[in-house]
């Protein structure tokens, strides 16, 4: 199924979008907001990885809602991005009722883009807090090089001098039964952005044999998503859509998961649809998040205007 060109992450039902962009310092911060919760799952597959409270989003866990995630540049210093997360969700008295008080669950995911702008730079709980803030308001360009994609690069396997700028992309689909399923992708992947011709969109051509310059000075890498439909799903629905998201980021990407890439799927459920009816209407979905993360991964790097 082919994701349709004007859907993104903004057209599920009960989800919000907002950057926050550091242009001097290269780097930012993007928040998806769930204000009414969403079952979640993740699936972590590169070896770089820097997260937060991802372990919450097992099936076994006891918390079975998030809202809101974080994704944000300045490597693990950007993990801080989401205490502004917590902080609005907090005084707006959303989060899981701990009896005490009230939880935001705010999981997070950061990128390394410390060598692209200031090494100093990295978004902070206020920066978290104004992205938040765009979200509410549904405005702000949401592809590009803003956000957690303000500093992102990929093809790095030839060495920095040959990568190309990446950044955010998104996608979506209306599935059969009338729910809505779509993709935003942070793309700083070390591999090149490849057409479905094989040939690549960024990046360098580079001969067998020839990575040296990526070992010799290292810019770790990370290509994060979040997948998000209002289809019901439970958590192990979500963790498969998760599983299923790295697919389209190794169909779209070459090579992915490496040492050097931080590579993360966050999946998300609204619930406000009904469950996908019966194995054949959960494998299409499964099929379509190929699809909308493989076209994230392309409008990364080549997002209208």
């Amino acid at each position: 199924m082919e994701p349709g060109p004007k859907l993104t992450l903004r057209d599920v039902p009960g989800i919000r979008v907002g950057h926050a962009t550091d242009e001097a310092g290269r780097t930012g911060c993007t928040v998806v907001l769930t204000p009414d919760g969403a079952v979640a799952g993740v699936d972590v597959r590169g070896s770089a990885p820097g997260t937060r409270e991802t372990d919450l989003l097992r099936p076994s866990a006891l918390v079975d809602r998030v809202h809101g995630l974080c994704l944000a540049g300045g490597s693990a210093f950007g993990l801080a991005a989401a205490d502004g997360v917590m902080r609005y969700l907090a005084e707006r008295g959303i989060g899981f009722d701990a009896g005490v008080r009230r939880v935001p669950i705010v999981p997070a995911a950061i990128l390394f883009d410390l060598g692209v702008g200031s090494p100093e730079a990295a978004p902070h709980p206020d920066d978290g807090y104004a992205a938040c803030l765009v979200a509410e308001a549904g405005d702000g360009p949401l592809e590009g090089r803003v956000g957690a994609g303000t500093g992102a690069m990929v093809g790095k396997l030839a060495g920095m001098e040959r990568a190309e700028p990446g950044g955010v992309g998104s996608a979506g689909v209306r599935m059969p039964d009338g729910s809505t399923l779509a993709a935003l992708v942070v793309n700083n992947a070390i591999g090149n952005v490849v057409r479905r011709d094989g040939t690549i969109l960024a990046g360098a051509s580079l001969d067998p044999g020839a990575v040296t310059s990526a070992a010799d000075a290292p810019h770790p890498n990370t290509v994060l998503v979040v997948v998000a439909t209002d289809a019901s799903l439970d958590r192990g629905g979500c963790r498969k859509l998760a599983e299923l998201a790295h697919d389209g980021i190794a169909q779209a990407i070459s090579p992915p998961h490496t040492l050097l890439d931080g590579d993360v799927a966050f999946a998300l459920s609204t619930g406000r649809a009904a469950a996908p009816a019966g194995l054949p209407a959960l494998i299409g979905l499964g099929a379509a998040v190929v699809e909308v993360v493989r076209t994230g991964v392309e409008r990364s790097v080549a997002y209208p205007g």
